[in-house]
């Protein structure tokens, strides 16, 4: 069965929605650990599924653009897309404090999700030295996640719900 097309409206919104991503990144980019793609991503992964993935796709380009390409560049290949992926898996929860928790739980995880690409790159001495160097950052990652989704969780949900009723 052939998949339905976006219309220019959806694709139009898509690019708004990268967009966001990466001017809210870079808004708080001068604050550790806090960056609100992750609660971002899950919530188009809940509400806009259709469009999640060319959000990210355009969040993930204008990285690229923004600060060129690099070993980081391969995970933010992937892992994005994972975590869209997770929400996509648990989309009938609808718990603040869960979705705070699995937002967490992926900022904990974050640096560990690029130690493949390492891995590959440095071998096994050099794949976990960078993971644990990166702990610290991965700790402050895990507890804004948590935060920022805690609190963002219902009204944004909403917003998104709402957004998505207009397609």
């Amino acid at each position: 069965m052939p998949r339905p097309r976006l219309s220019a409206r959806q694709i139009v919104l898509g690019g708004l929605m990268g967009a966001l991503l990466v001017v809210c990144k870079e808004v708080l980019a001068p604050v550790p650990g806090i960056e609100p793609v992750t609660p971002l991503v899950i919530l188009y992964a809940l509400e806009l599924p259709a469009l999640g993935p060319w959000a990210i796709a355009v969040f993930v380009t204008l990285q690229f653009l923004l600060y060129g390409f690099g070993l980081w560049s391969w995970g933010y290949l992937y892992i994005w897309l994972l975590l869209y992926l997770g929400a996509r898996v648990l989309r009938r929860m609808d718990s603040a404090l869960g979705w705070a928790v699995f937002a967490g739980a992926f900022g904990l995880c974050f640096g560990a999700l690029f130690t493949p690409i390492y891995l590959v790159v440095q071998g096994p001495g050099g794949a976990l030295a960078w993971w644990l160097a990166g702990i610290p950052a991965d700790v402050a990652h895990c507890a804004a996640n948590f935060g920022v989704m805690l609190l963002l969780y219902r009204p944004l949900r909403t917003l998104f719900a709402r957004l998505s009723a207009t397609l």
